[in-house]
């Protein structure tokens, strides 16, 4: 495998341990829809308390992992999203269910990507999620810089809360 298809495994298996440990289904998708932006499902049947409205939710995710540092600006971290077309299938209102977007940023250092020994599995730093819904058109024609905020981390905590808001119906919008 390349350094690129590793890191993406990492974030599959990001992704996967988080939602495992979130009480929700995970399921890495076929060709027709990674090529359509959509790397796993997230499927959860769960009342989410008062104010929701929904109880069976799914949500589509385009995992992305680098070792590039991101650039930090008022409390987002950036990230180069390569491919417009992609991009462009994100950031479109005409699209059910959530689409998100969900970037782990590992170390640079590739020895220290993963760890293990008898007490414990470690995979380094963290992943963040953003829904690219409404984001502005880009006059790049390769890709787009998107800002994830710090406060969503994708975590299980992070992840139910997420749900929550979806099971509330909020609407999850890209904000600049």
């Amino acid at each position: 495998m390349t350094t690129q298809d590793i890191e993406a495994e990492l974030s599959y298996a990001y992704l996967h341990a988080v939602a495992a440990k979130a009480g929700v289904d995970c399921q890495a998708t076929n060709r027709a829809l990674d090529n359509a932006g959509t790397d796993a499902i997230l499927h959860v049947t769960q009342d989410f308390g008062p104010g929701a409205v929904l109880t069976d939710i799914s949500v589509h995710v385009q995992l992305k992992a680098t070792v590039k540092p991101p650039t930090s600006r008022d409390g987002k971290l950036g990230y180069f999203f390569e491919g417009i077309d992609q991009y462009n299938r994100l950031r479109a209102d005409t699209v059910v269910p959530s689409h998100l977007l969900v970037v782990l940023f590992l170390p640079s250092d590739a020895e220290a990507w993963l760890r293990h020994t008898a007490r414990q599995l470690v995979l380094k730093r963290c992943a963040y999620w953003v829904s690219l819904r409404g984001a502005p058109e880009s006059a790049n024609e390769t890709g787009q810089t998107v800002y994830l905020p710090r406060d969503q981390a994708f975590s299980p905590d992070g992840l139910n809360s997420l749900l929550g808001r979806i099971a509330r119906q909020e609407e999850l919008r890209y904000e600049v």
